[in-house]
């Protein structure tokens, strides 16, 4: 007897529940995990937090939109909003998947095709870390099925839809740029293009688009440079050449939908071998076309941008780049989609659902023990936070109003701190354009800073920038899960706020 796995049986009979179930079984895990297991956030998520604090047009690390959600986020929910906020936004990028993939293959394959997705690595474990590149993804998704709405359906209003889209994108994420482009020269290659560009809709979403960015395009006029330098450090930092690092990104996040598509294929089968089959209406040429290019071209434009300009960071955060990949692979299958080796595949599948978030967890608490290895996202940043903000109130009697130091510890204890004080960037003074030196001296602040050797001293950046701080005895921190790694040793130091009417402190000659 032919075995059929569960999961063929409801791709059948009830396809939407396959979605939903997947979809946000996906989310939960992914919002649990980094809330009940994270003591830190991950990745760059202290800064993109110490930055949207301010709620600036824009800063080194590009546009201001990711920066504001962020903030808007933890605000309401602490961490565990932005976790939520992050897997919010991968839903959202698999719904509009699944819709546009409605329209163009047919409810059941566009559910296949969002379960390949599951298979994308750039859609789950790096997701919790928020920022410019989870949010550009589902904007990136939305747009592509506004977009399909009014040029494939005949949607005059879709026109619209997609002008906010791309707006928000760019406000997102430098890399809509890319999106921008290819459907700019897509449009006038297809006869319904041309038609649709008689019509006033496309013209007046474009004059809507040019609205929605304007604020930011006036503030980069300005600040060109300061978006420039954090883009060559984004480079700097990297061990390969930008090219390389983003080709290797795109092809480890699709290692495991190629895994599924392997054993889906039945590569290599038997003679004879029988699947059951997945069918679907014939595909239109446009849309065909249409789904290729947008699934190929965007990866192929940011090579060759990553490659060629050495001014230019490779797009590290790919989520945006692949949204197509699943969508594109169910094309490629046929109208008569064969699923071999059900068990394996659905297994196959599921493991790539629950493996990463379980292994996450297990590493968090075994390599301390085994390798020594220290996790980011293991670091006490409640504990330092709420240990230098009371220190600073009790000395001084006022709240915490500055933090300064150390590039990665700085905006960690920020974030733990009560009050959630500004974090000035000492490392790069004309980065927080928010705070300077001379606002530290006159309300106060504390400086951190890591200890990694026996000198306790300040770095003698921090030393020249703030002359007058007096180092206090470090202070050890110990990790939810200590192992065999040293205590956190973080040296620090209270720059009192001045009196009112006292003098300000003399400037360093190197201000």
């Amino acid at each position: 007897m032919h075995y059929v796995s569960l999961i063929v049986e409801f791709l059948r009979g009830r396809p939407l529940l396959v979605f939903w179930c997947a979809a946000l079984t996906q989310a939960a895990l992914w919002t649990l995990t980094p809330a009940l297991f994270y003591s830190a956030p991950p990745g760059d998520v202290p800064i993109l937090l110490a930055i949207g604090r301010e709620f600036v047009l824009g800063s080194y690390r590009g546009p201001p939109l990711a920066f504001w959600l962020g903030e808007i986020a933890f605000r309401l929910g602490g961490l565990f909003g932005l976790y939520l906020l992050a897997q919010a936004c991968i839903v959202v990028t698999y719904w509009a998947v699944f819709t546009l993939g409605r329209a163009i293959v047919g409810t059941r394959h566009a559910v296949l095709a969002v379960l390949l997705m599951v298979g994308i690595a750039a859609f789950t474990v790096p997701s919790p870390d928020f920022g410019p590149g989870v949010l550009a993804a589902p904007l990136w998704a939305l747009a592509l099925m506004h977009y399909w709405r009014a040029l494939g359906e005949d949607r005059r209003g879709a026109w619209l839809l997609l002008a906010i889209d791309l707006g928000l994108l760019l406000l997102a994420s430098y890399a809509g740029v890319i999106l921008l482009l290819l459907l700019a020269a897509f449009t006038p290659l297809s006869r319904r293009g041309r038609a649709a560009l008689r019509f006033p809709e496309p013209w007046l979403g474009l004059l809507l688009l040019a609205i929605i960015v304007a604020p930011h395009v006036w503030w980069l006029v300005a600040a060109r440079d300061l978006v420039l330098s954090g883009i060559a450090d984004s480079v700097d930092a990297g061990k390969l050449a930008p090219g390389l690092r983003l080709l290797a990104a795109l092809v480890g996040s699709h290692l495991g939908l190629l895994l599924l598509i392997a054993l889906a294929s039945g590569w290599p089968r038997r003679r004879g071998e029988r699947a059951p089959e997945i069918d679907r209406a014939p595909v239109n040429p446009l849309a065909r076309r249409f789904v290729y290019a947008f699934a190929l071209v965007p990866a192929v434009a940011a090579l060759a941008v990553a490659m060629m300009s050495r001014h230019v960071a490779p797009f590290d955060r790919v989520a945006p780049l692949v949204v197509l990949s699943g969508l594109a692979a169910i094309l490629a299958a046929g109208d008569r989609a064969p699923l071999y080796r059900e068990r394996a595949t659905s297994s196959a599948w599921l493991g790539l659902l629950f493996a990463p978030p379980a292994m996450v967890v297990l590493a968090l608490a075994l390599l301390p023990w085994i390798v020594g290895v220290d996790p980011r996202i293991a670091q006490p940043a409640a504990a330092e936070g709420a240990f230098f903000a009371d220190s600073y109130q009790r000395r001084t009697g006022r709240p915490l109003a500055y933090v300064t130091g150390d590039p990665r510890v700085a905006p960690l204890v920020a974030l733990g701190a009560r009050g959630r004080p500004h974090v000035f960037f000492a490392w790069a003074p004309e980065r927080s354009p928010w705070a300077s030196a001379e606002d530290v001296r006159a309300k106060g602040g504390v400086i951190v800073w890591q200890i990694d050797d026996n000198a306790t001293a300040p770095p003698p950046a921090l030393k020249t920038l703030f002359p007058e701080m007096v180092p206090e005895v470090p202070r050890f921190f110990a990790r939810p899960v200590q192992g065999n790694l040293p205590l956190i040793r973080i040296g620090w130091a209270v720059i009192r706020p001045q009196e009112p009417g006292s003098a300000p402190s003399e400037r360093s000659p190197a201000q």
